[in-house]
């Protein structure tokens, strides 16, 4: 966690920010390289969510652990919160473990990381300071053979406030590609961090995915991070309310 005490109106969270497994599960059966492909982590977004957050002098609170081991963007009675496989690959060290197991994951790892988020959010709206979370996110250039042409995908599910403002502003750069809900959607189903702390809330959210082959390097992820955000700098001239 990164600034707990921010008054920054941004409020950045990072589910899938590390790879890290407990040393008690191994490596879960998964090979070196694998534990380093998006399967594991989102490639990328670590470098990137921490210049955003520097840049607005704003609150981050990051995943550390692989999401192969819990993935703290799934409701807990998701069939992909422990995945027994992940795109074309098995995860040994997840299959038929027990209840007990389960329940440790949840304890040590899950229920931390989202205890932490909802009590600096609701700390934050006690005092009355404005909160726009962001969810950070990055996504494959190529999943099952299908190519990806977006380079920014804008994801919401009820409200789509944020989702329009950064959409307009951010086409005003015509070599973007930008995905409207584009490459996946928010629902109360596959998703847990925008229903439960954005909607659930009723605070201005969106969850803000990037291709990752174009943030694989550092010096890409900050170029980006500082590209974006002017976009978010705008937001809140175009829509002073958002602050308020």
């Amino acid at each position: 966690m990164e600034r707990p005490d921010s008054t920054s109106p941004y409020f950045f969270v990072c589910d899938h920010y590390g790879n890290r497994i407990p040393r008690k599960l191994g490596q879960l059966g998964v090979s070196d390289d694998n534990l380093q492909r998006h399967i594991a982590w989102d490639v990328g977004v670590a470098g990137m969510a921490e210049e955003f957050a520097r840049r607005f002098d704003a609150t981050l609170v990051k995943q550390l652990y692989s999401r192969l081991v819990i993935d703290c963007n799934r409701p807990l009675d998701s069939p992909t919160s422990i995945p027994e496989i992940s795109e074309d690959t098995e995860i040994p060290g997840n299959r038929g473990i027990s209840p007990e197991e389960v329940a440790a994951r949840r304890r040590e790892i899950f229920a931390p990381y989202h205890d932490t988020i909802a009590s600096l959010l609701d700390r934050r709206l006690a005092a009355g300071q404005p909160t726009i979370l962001l969810a950070l996110h990055t996504f494959t250039p190529v999943y099952h053979g299908e190519k990806r042409p977006w380079h920014i995908g804008l994801l919401y599910n009820r409200d789509a406030r944020l989702a329009r403002l950064f959409l307009k502003l951010l086409a005003e750069d015509e070599t973007l590609c930008l995905g409207d809900n584009q490459p996946y959607t928010v629902d109360d189903f596959s998703d847990y961090s925008i229903p439960v702390h954005g909607e659930g809330r009723g605070i201005p959210h969106l969850l803000f995915e990037l291709r990752h082959d174009m943030i694989e390097e550092e010096s890409d992820q900050y170029r980006w991070a500082h590209r974006l955000a002017g976009s978010l700098e705008r937001a809140l001239e175009h829509s002073p309310e958002l602050a308020h």
